[in-house]
């Protein structure tokens, strides 16, 4: 701790209690106490506390804004957290090379901000963008609801700049499109969850910005046919840029948080963005519509005007604060399955539901088969949240069954280490960690992430 405090700004160097409870949880749920808490803002500080903590074998956890579902930043085993929101100095566009060159703690969405000023644009937008940082992001691999059309944040890192765990400073990839010398380190890093090395800077792809938008809303009386309207758009011919899902429980939640004249007697709603040009998106939305109503929806509704349409993304934004008004204690799960099994999962989640008689709220990137299943509980209560145990295995164990995965945005973190084997199998998971060995082998940098932990066998109770 001596030497620690050597290195920072009184102000950056945090051990006061109240200081770390602040850095003890992140959005998923569970508390773990660090034992100091440092702010870096350059790359000469991430060095020498690497470089500190793997001498002494002191645990270094890499954190953003704290947005994390999974307990990704989750001190879990005490030592030091490394907060990197506060480092934002380098924010600038290239739009020759179409890039961004980021700091770790540059929020999401000014990057797409800075891009539209030149006509560009930086696709990946998690919800949280508003407040997430890329750093975070890049550790996560997140989506959002363009990924179906667009990808996901790893589609659009062209190069990194990273401290290794022993505190050595390498880059990876560089500011061209095409790079295939070597290894692709690049993307071994991005998803990683800060368990390999800690990002201090990001180069990223932009692409040209869409002239023009369009959006729908798809009203649904049968959740499953939604479901089979997703599917047949998409076997179309159109691509949208986006596929939301909301079902009745969300639906209330948001009409009750705050009415926007959604149908609560609907079981389901879908919403649906066409880009490109204007011409083109007319004939498109026309078909898409023909489609939706074709398959069995009830009503459909096309937004006239800018404002209409972003009224109707509004309430899918709204749908995560909406539903903890419900219940105290939200369990966010983001297992995806091939787009052909949608209808078939989300049949599933109905059963499920029923058999563990659970508050579950259906929502989330229908399109690209990355729903997101909440679960509302009260952590406070035992005997509901070993019921809440339960359905959230059974819910990843459908996922897999169905040729799927625990994760497609929100990473393992803490909440899906338990599952990993199911989908890796024990070798899958033995060559994770031999790669996990040779990048840090002190196992200083996030330990307790992504591997489960020796007779870690639970998923919500243990962080309870």
């Amino acid at each position: 701790m001596k030497e620690l405090k050597q290195i920072f700004h009184p102000g950056r160097f945090l051990t006061d209690l109240p200081d770390l409870h602040s850095f003890s949880y992140d959005a998923s749920f569970g508390n773990h106490l660090p034992q100091a808490v440092v702010q870096v803002k350059d790359v000469s500080e991430v060095i020498a506390v690497l470089k500190l903590a793997n001498e002494y074998r002191v645990p270094v956890y890499p954190r953003g804004q704290g947005t994390s579902l999974s307990g990704g930043p989750l001190p879990v085993k005490g030592g030091i957290v490394m907060d990197l929101s506060r480092w934002r100095e380098i924010l600038e566009i290239d739009p020759d090379d179409l890039v961004a060159i980021v700091s770790p703690g540059v929020l999401t969405s000014d990057i797409n901000k800075a891009a539209e000023k030149y006509g560009l644009m930086y696709p990946p937008d998690p919800s949280s963008s508003h407040v997430s940082t890329i750093g975070g992001n890049l550790a996560e691999n997140s989506g959002g609801p363009r990924g179906l059309k667009y990808g996901v944040t790893k589609d659009y890192v062209l190069g990194l700049e990273v401290v290794t765990p022993e505190g050595d400073l390498i880059r990876t990839g560089g500011r061209t499109m095409k790079n295939v010398t070597g290894y692709d380190l690049t993307k071994l890093i991005v998803g990683s969850e800060g368990t390999l090395g800690v990002i201090t800077e990001a180069i990223l792809k932009l692409i040209p910005k869409p002239p023009a938008t369009r959006t729908m809303m798809a009203v649904f009386d049968d959740l499953v046919t939604s479901g089979k309207a997703i599917s047949k758009v998409l076997t179309s011919g159109i691509l949208p840029a986006k596929i939301e899902l909301m079902d009745q429980a969300s639906i209330v939640a948001v009409e009750l948080y705050r009415p926007i004249g959604l149908p609560v007697d609907a079981e389901a709603i879908l919403l649906i963005e066409l880009d490109g040009h204007e011409e083109t998106l007319k004939k498109e939305m026309g078909e898409t519509e023909r489609i939706i109503r074709e398959v069995g929806a009830r009503e459909t509704v096309v937004a006239q005007t800018r404002e209409e349409a972003d009224q109707l993304w509004l309430a899918r934004k709204l749908v995560s604060p909406a539903i903890v008004k419900v219940k105290p204690t939200k369990v966010s799960e983001d297992a995806t399955v091939p787009r052909s099994k949608i209808p078939e999962m989300i049949d599933r989640l109905k059963q499920i539901k029923e058999k563990y008689d659970i508050h579950l709220v259906v929502f989330g990137h229908a399109g690209d088969g990355n729903l997101h299943p909440n679960i509302i509980c009260d952590q406070r209560d035992t005997e509901e949240m070993i019921r809440v145990e339960q359905a959230v295995g059974e819910i990843f164990t459908t996922a897999i069954d169905l040729g799927g995965t625990l994760s497609g945005e929100h990473g393992i973190g803490t909440m899906k280490a338990p599952f990993m084997e199911k989908e890796l199998g024990p070798l899958g998971l033995e060559m994770m960690n031999r790669i996990k060995g040779a990048w840090d082998p002190n196992n200083i940098l996030n330990p307790g992430k992504i591997f489960p932990e020796p007779g870690q066998d639970s998923l919500v109770l243990r962080n309870g």
